[in-house]
């Protein structure tokens, strides 16, 4: 796949080198001389360009009429909500993903029709209170699509679902616990396992029924 990355911080360098070691086409934008010349060493003069993503002139010479996949991750909202607007609109663009520095500005990109957002606050947010009281779902990626959510939670020792069967759970609506990952080694869900401490959950819950799952996995409140 061509995939087209805008903006040379870290979060910009370590996706480029991960997409370039699995054999992906990568072209990182960085718009300042410095960063980009250093990137360039790194990375290769053929995978790192010197412009403004934001432009017209710098998004035709890098290819976004030919990208499959083209990710904004500079460290202002405004401009890649930009560069993702004119991914899809002038340049149909199949798959647009956006970095958003802050929360709040999360309900404004998906209703101008991103693809997904990824906010560094909100997963350092739920990370921190994840590690202060167990049975914390975290959010950690979407299908938008099927407006689905791909929920990661560490069961503690006082989940009402310990020592249980899955298929004895009075389970949401559109909810499925896919993966768990006990003592390091990764174990299938099916309707026979049962559910340990410390076992960490993966599941695929419908958002309208995130609620409902966090109230069936948490400990009752005292």
């Amino acid at each position: 796949m061509y995939m087209i990355l805008v903006g040379g911080g870290n979060v910009g360098y370590y996706l480029a080198k991960r997409l370039l070691d699995t054999g992906h086409e990568v072209t990182l934008i960085e718009r300042d001389p410095r960063q980009q010349l250093r990137l360039a060493n790194l990375l290769g003069d053929q995978n790192v360009f010197l412009g403004d993503g934001c432009e017209m002139l710098t998004q035709k010479e890098t290819g976004f009429g030919r990208a499959d996949v083209v990710v904004a991750v500079t460290g202002e909202d405004e401009d890649n909500l930009v560069i993702c607007q004119m991914s899809k609109v002038v340049w149909n663009v199949n798959r647009v993903l956006a970095r958003v520095n802050d929360p709040s500005h999360n309900e404004v990109f998906k209703k101008l029709g991103i693809d997904e957002t990824v906010s560094a606050t909100g997963i350092i947010f739920g990370l921190l209170e994840q590690q202060i009281s167990p049975d914390v779902m975290l959010p950690i990626g979407a299908l938008a699509r099927g407006n689905i959510e791909v929920i990661e939670v560490e069961l503690g020792p006082r989940s009402p679902v310990i020592r249980k069967k899955v298929r004895d759970l009075n389970l949401p609506p559109q909810t499925n616990f896919v993966y768990i990952i006990r003592d390091d080694q990764g174990i299938q869900v099916d309707g026979d396992t049962v559910l340990e401490p410390d076992d960490m959950l993966v599941a695929l819950v419908s958002q309208d029924h995130a609620e409902d799952l966090r109230q069936l996995l948490s400990p009752a409140k005292l």
